[in-house]
């Protein structure tokens, strides 16, 4: 017994079967990367019915939702240099996450209203690009 084997050797398994067995691997960890996020799990749903979501080339928000994007930026840079206020505001997204998440739950299981929830989902992509831009603040105060 050698136990420098790799595992397809231990097994005995032609390289044919290590090949597949190595692609499956991939599309199992892509499915499960995919279906933890709400917001990658949405999108591949819209997806799989036939809905663009149209990320790339539909920018176009309702104004009431721009504003609010515009004073959560404005209250993460006021709070850039205060850990404990940048966690509550990351909080307070997290909250109002959670409401639209509810609601895009709501479009694309109980409505089956698509178009909206594609709507719903560019705006939730706005609140993760928030989340994250607190979360890269929070980290530069650390170091």
């Amino acid at each position: 017994m050698n136990l420098n084997q790799n595992h397809f050797e231990l097994f005995g398994l032609p390289e044919i079967e290590r090949r597949a067995s190595m692609q499956l691997a991939t599309r199992v960890n892509e499915a499960y990367q995919i279906l933890k996020s709400p917001l990658r799990r949405a999108v591949y749903i819209l997806r799989l019915r036939g809905v663009d979501p149209e990320f790339e080339t539909n920018t176009a928000m309702p104004p009431q939702f721009l504003i609010e994007q515009m004073s959560w930026r404005e209250r993460i840079e006021e709070g850039s240099e205060d850990p404990e206020a940048l966690v509550r505001l990351r909080g307070g997204l997290r909250e109002e996450s959670a409401k639209i998440y509810e609601k895009l739950r709501g479009q694309l299981d109980e409505g089956g209203d698509d178009e909206a929830a594609s709507g719903t989902t560019r705006m939730l992509m706005f609140y993760e690009k928030l989340d994250g831009e607190i979360d890269d603040k929070l980290a530069e105060l650390e170091t």
